[in-house]
């Protein structure tokens, strides 16, 4: 069970509006971050009262991130007036005159805290051991990650702080998003959400639901989708849901990575159990694991990890999951005349898979060369520079991630290049009716989208990191409302 607490940050124009957020959020939260910049008519005492939950009063001027534009002695005034009138917490930047406000309350319910939002500073160590020896109870340190591996500071610190005094620590971005899900492996004594109130922060409802962070303990297994970028991907929907579903002390994780090396630096640190691969480290992962199935062998391209006792095995189940959808419409693809756009480590599972059952593969791509590299993984299989001419094809398959949200008006062929044509598979799931098969269809083809491979697939990889037989209809159920989610925000 997950020890550490939940922090909602809520931020508003007026103080009816703060109050009302934090009065909102009270239900979920451990804590409440009220943030008083930004707010016109601030009224410490009227921040405080009628409150439901513990709260942190902060006033974040804007050289670090926040919105007051008043002067330094006014904000520290209302910090000092929130430690006064009895808040549960006050957050005071370390740089800031922190000594009357220290001493006030002998550094209880005082929060130290630091923010670099340029990238992870040099003496953030120094800087960390100083902050601990001013007596404040609560040390907290935000940097921002450009790398997964800029999570791993902040890991050692928290280790160094297990069992004395607490520690907020948190890596902003998308690469830190690792920091608050697994806050609780970081050592922190809580994790901030809210809507977008920093960078990479999570809605609390996603983090409680999605991601389950209440049930992340010390022995929950890690996983993860390694890829770049991951923020579009709904994966973390549908392993988390399979997780909840079949009781399993599993958590999966976006994992924005820098390049194979930082994935592997920060699989080490935090004891991944394994991940889903997916662009651009398809084929780097192969080619750095000790053992490959045969299908990701034949492929040239890996999507799927685990980890055991060290040792870094990898499959593709891209090839069943991409056939599945197909043998459930009895769909005979020997013979068929099949055109793949793309040339990427998905293109190179739809190659395999078509070619073993008996079709004709074109493969299309902008560049002839790394066409022809994927095209060469089957014996008699074709590849072009360009895009597939009208009436050359009777399947046409898009392998690229053009139309994927949030460019979801793209397509990667003209409407006029349809006709004729039997069958579109467009593997792009999110949205989950593209540009590309609405235009399929007013050309009156058969259509096929992405989220049917992805389920697939992905059902696939479940059954092999848990032994588990895979609950398909609750990890399509979970993706399809992720991705409904996605598209009301947008």
């Amino acid at each position: 069970m997950n020890t550490t607490g939940l922090c909602v940050t809520v931020t508003a124009h007026t103080m009816a509006e703060l109050r009302a957020a934090r009065d909102r959020v009270a239900a979920v939260a451990d804590v409440v971050e009220l943030r008083l910049d930004g707010v016109r008519d601030i009224d410490v005492a009227g921040a405080l009262a009628g409150r439901r939950t513990r709260v942190i009063v902060t006033c974040r001027p804007r050289r670090e991130g926040g919105a007051f534009d008043g002067s330094e002695a006014e904000r520290l005034g209302f910090l000092e007036q929130a430690a006064r009138e009895g808040a549960d917490y006050v957050d005071v930047e370390w740089g800031a005159e922190v000594a009357p406000i220290l001493a006030l309350r002998a550094g209880r319910g005082i929060v130290l805290s630091s923010h670099d939002f340029g990238g992870v500073p040099a003496d953030l160590a120094e800087r960390y051991r100083a902050m601990r020896g001013t007596g404040a109870e609560v040390v907290k340190i935000a940097v921002t990650a450009h790398a997964l591996v800029d999570n791993l500071p902040l890991l050692a610190f928290g280790r160094e702080a297990t069992g004395r005094a607490p520690v907020a620590l948190v890596a902003m971005g998308m690469p830190g998003l690792p920091s608050r899900i697994l806050a609780e492996r970081f050592g922190s004594c809580w994790s901030y959400a809210g809507d977008g109130v920093a960078p990479g922060q999570l809605p609390p409802e996603r983090l409680l639901s999605e991601f389950r962070f209440r049930d992340i303990g010390s022995a929950t297994r890690v996983f993860g989708i390694v890829g770049r970028p991951v923020e579009h991907s709904v994966s973390p929907a549908i392993h988390n849901a399979a997780f909840d579903e079949t009781g399993f002390d599993g958590v999966y994780v976006p994992l924005a990575a820098r390049d194979a090396a930082d994935f592997r630096a920060f699989a080490a640190a935090v004891d991944l159990a394994g991940a889903s691969i997916t662009a651009p480290f398809k084929v780097d992962l192969l080619r750095g694991s000790e053992n490959a199935d045969a299908v990701a062998r034949a492929c040239g391209a890996a999507n799927t990890l685990r980890i055991d006792a060290g040792r870094w095995s990898v499959r593709n189940t891209d090839v069943d999951g991409f056939l599945h959808p197909l043998d459930g419409r009895g769909i005979e693809l020997r013979g068929a005349r099949a055109a793949v756009i793309g040339t990427g480590g998905a293109a190179r599972a739809v190659v395999v898979a078509l070619s073993g059952r008996g079709a004709d593969v074109v493969v299309y791509g902008r560049d002839g060369d790394r066409a022809g590299r994927v095209a060469a993984l089957i014996p008699g299989s074709q590849a072009r520079a360009g895009l597939p001419e009208p009436g050359s094809w009777d399947l046409l398959i898009n392998a690229t991630p053009v139309g994927t949200w949030p460019n979801t008006v793209e397509s990667p062929i003209g409407s006029a290049a349809l006709e004729g044509g039997s069958l579109v598979y467009d593997l792009v799931y999110n949205p989950m009716e593209t540009r590309l098969l609405r235009d399929a269809a007013a050309a009156g083809c058969r259509v096929v989208g992405g989220l049917e491979m992805l389920v697939a697939q992905a059902a696939l990889q479940f059954e092999w990191w848990t032994a588990t037989p895979a609950p398909r209809e609750r990890m399509r159920a979970a993706a399809a409302n992720r991705l409904r989610q996605m598209a009301g925000a947008a």
